[in-house]
């Protein structure tokens, strides 16, 4: 799995696919370096950036994170 998250057309993807079904302002919780998470929204659309990582920039956040450590906030999650 390693590989394909190197190969840009798999990012590009990924990018795509998160455009296509969530918009800028998109409550999202995020996975950060040290484990924990924060919940946060989304200030860009996902963009490729240097042409090999899928990546979202976030309130509060300094710097994007990969799509894959975003996870969207879906009307269901509200507890």
């Amino acid at each position: 799995m390693m590989a394909l998250l190197n190969k840009p057309k798999y990012a590009q993807r990924q990018v795509d696919n998160w455009n296509k079904h969530y918009p800028v302002g998109q409550a999202v919780t995020v996975r950060r370096d040290n484990g924990s998470t924060i919940t946060t929204k989304t200030r860009s659309p996902a963009e490729l950036l240097s042409g090999h990582s899928a990546v979202v920039w976030l309130d509060g956040i300094s710097g994007c994170y990969l799509l894959n450590r975003v996870t969207p906030v879906t009307e269901g999650a509200h507890g």
